[in-house]
């Protein structure tokens, strides 16, 4: 837990990288530019932070900062979000305008930043099945200046894919319950490994819930993302799933730079991601982004696809470029 920097992501609906810099820069931290590798992220100390290297609004903090009492926190320029909890929303890359699906949504991180993507630009369906992580969640987009967004006290699996409402979804984010395996609490010891009862019970919620969210008509892009290390919740739930949706969705590979790949369970495993404290310096997190396969492409079982004819994040541009600069300043945090 200790090599895991602080990462803090920029909230573009309400500021942008340029002044979230500067304002740091006012409150006595020194701006170190965009970092060249993962290493250097590890090294930082002090009051010291960078740009990360993969994601273009994220910005790196040595492990020990404490950022909740800051301003723009509380004011929701910023969000505290893991690195790799950053991947699936980004990687997801609905354009503006877009309906999108959150499937299992709480905390509401991932909803934000999906929002932000959109610029707040089109339509997103949040669901979760409790009430007060529902409530919280509320709480964070509110803050977070999160608009066009219907949040529903709902278990996904009994959401009706033909309902016409959901007639436009063309891009579902599913991160389901899982068994936590790779979260770092900071300052404390790993818990218990989970039993194969409990795996297998997880696993046969996470290929419902897949084979449920490639239900919906209209759907072209799906992320399926959890904070697991278990092959049983990961390589394994993708290959079930893809094999009995046969020809109608294949993996895409995703951020082909990432230096952790998907375990070799299967041929094309390798299109998943992976990350770990140890070697990319975040929290344990497994991504597979999968694609619906137009009329006369291929099966999910050949080579999976790098470039496609309009390039998603991660493929087709470099990852990590650096943050255009904006024409017109948003507000400024004084």
């Amino acid at each position: 837990a200790s090599q895991v920097p602080r990462y803090v992501r920029v909230n573009t609906l309400k500021t942008c990288v340029d002044d979230v810099i500067d304002f740091f820069k006012r409150q006595g931290y020194t701006y170190l530019g965009k970092a060249a590798s993962v290493e250097e992220l590890k090294a930082l100390s002090g009051k010291k932070f960078l740009l990360d290297l993969h994601l273009p609004e994220l910005l790196v903090f040595p492990a020990q900062t404490d950022l909740h009492d800051n301003l723009l926190y509380t004011s929701g320029h910023i969000i505290l979000q893991d690195k790799a909890s950053c991947l699936p929303a980004f990687l997801l890359g609905p354009a503006a305008g877009s309906h999108v699906i959150d499937a299992c949504a709480a905390p509401g991180n991932k909803t934000s930043h999906l929002a932000a993507i959109l610029k707040n630009k089109g339509q997103i369906f949040a669901f979760d099945v409790d009430p007060k992580r529902v409530a919280t969640m509320n709480t964070l987009l509110t803050r977070a200046g999160v608009t066009g967004c219907q949040l529903a006290q709902q278990d996904f699996l009994t959401v009706d894919p033909r309902d016409p409402k959901y007639s436009r979804v063309t891009h579902i984010l599913l991160d389901p319950s899982c068994s936590g395996s790779g979260m770092v609490t900071r300052g404390l010891g790993q818990e218990a490994a989970p039993s194969a009862e409990r795996l297998q019970a997880l696993a046969g919620f996470q290929r419902r819930a897949l084979n449920h969210a490639l239900s919906f008509p209209a759907l072209q892009r799906l992320v399926y993302s959890t904070c697991s290390l278990h092959q049983e919740e990961n390589e394994d739930v993708v290959q079930a799933v893809l094999q009995e949706w046969g020809s109608a969705f294949r993996l895409v590979t995703a951020f082909p730079s990432w230096p952790c790949r998907g375990l070799a369970a299967f041929s094309g495993a390798e299109s998943c991601l992976r990350a770990s404290p140890a070697e990319t310096f975040t929290h344990g997190f497994f991504v597979a982004v999968l694609e619906r396969c137009r009329e006369g492409a291929a099966a999910p079982s050949s080579l999976p696809a790098v470039a496609k004819e309009n390039p998603q994040p991660g493929e087709g541009m470099e990852p990590g470029a650096a943050p255009k600069k904006r024409k017109k300043k948003k507000q400024r945090v004084k």
